[in-house]
C-alpha cells in the first residue's frame, strides 16, 4: 500500500519537476528502501553517481554510510533513504560539472515533497545527515555543529529527528570521524529501541 502511494507521489513530482526544469533535464532520485520502515534517512542531494544509477546514497557517500550503519546493526533493506533535494545541484567548472550545496529556494521546492514522502513512509525515527536535511525538515536554519547527536521531534511528521553528520563530511574532514561514531552507536541504540 504505502508503495504505491509512493510510486504515485514520485510520479507527480516527476512531471511537476521536469515541466518546471524542462530546459535543464534534471534527473529525478527518488527515495528507495522499505516503504514501512521505523527509521528513515534524509539526504542532502544525489550526487553524479546517484543521478546516474537513480538511488540514494550509492557513491563515495554511500560507502561511508554502509560502513557506519554496520556499526548501529542496521542494514539497508530495513531503512527508507531518501534527500532533501531530488536532483544533482551543479556548478560549472574548468572540468565539467560539480556538485554543489542545494539553494535555499531548491530546498523549499522540495520541502513539501519530502514532507509527504516520510508521510507516507511514517517512520518513528528520521535522521537528518548533515544541514541541508536539517533546514528542510526543521524549516529553519541550524548548525549540524551544534545539533548533532541530540534527539529533536518533528510535530509536522509525528516523529522523533535526530541530527548526524552528513557521511561525505567525513571524507572531507576526517577529525569528525570520532563524533560520527559515537552519534551513530547512540543511533543504533535509539533504533534497537523502536
Amino acid at each position: 500500500m504505502n508503495q504505491t502511494k509512493l510510486r504515485q507521489l514520485n510520479e507527480e513530482m516527476e512531471k511537476y519537476f521536469q515541466e518546471l526544469y524542462a530546459p535543464e533535464g534534471r534527473i529525478l532520485v527518488p527515495g528507495d528502501g522499505d516503504a514501512s520502515a521505523r527509521v528513515a534517512l534524509v539526504g542532502e542531494a544525489p550526487g553524479e553517481q546517484e543521478a546516474l544509477l537513480r538511488r540514494p546514497f550509492v557513491g563515495r557517500a554511500g560507502k561511508n554510510l554502509d560502513e557506519f550503519l554496520s556499526l548501529t546493526g542496521l542494514k539497508r533493506p530495513q531503512l527508507y533513504i531518501t534527500n532533501a533535494v531530488k536532483f544533482r545541484p551543479v556548478r560549472q567548472t574548468q572540468r565539467g560539472q560539480a556538485n554543489r550545496p542545494p539553494t535555499r529556494e531548491e530546498i523549499e521546492l522540495f520541502r513539501p515533497w519530502l514532507l509527504k514522502e516520510l508521510g507516507l513512509v511514517r517512520p518513528r525515527l528520521v535522521a537528518s545527515l548533515g544541514n541541508v536535511p536539517l533546514l528542510a525538515l526543521t524549516g529553519r536554519r541550524a548548525a549540524i555543529g551544534q545539533l548533532h547527536g541530540q534527539m529533536l521531534e518533528l510535530p509536522e511528521l509525528g516523529c522523533a529527528l535526530f541530527p548526524l553528520y552528513h557521511p561525505a563530511a567525513v571524507i572531507y574532514n576526517p577529525s569528525l570521524r570520532e563524533a560520527y561514531l559515537r552519534d551513530m552507536q547512540r543511533f543504533g541504540q535509539l533504533c534497537a529501541r523502536l
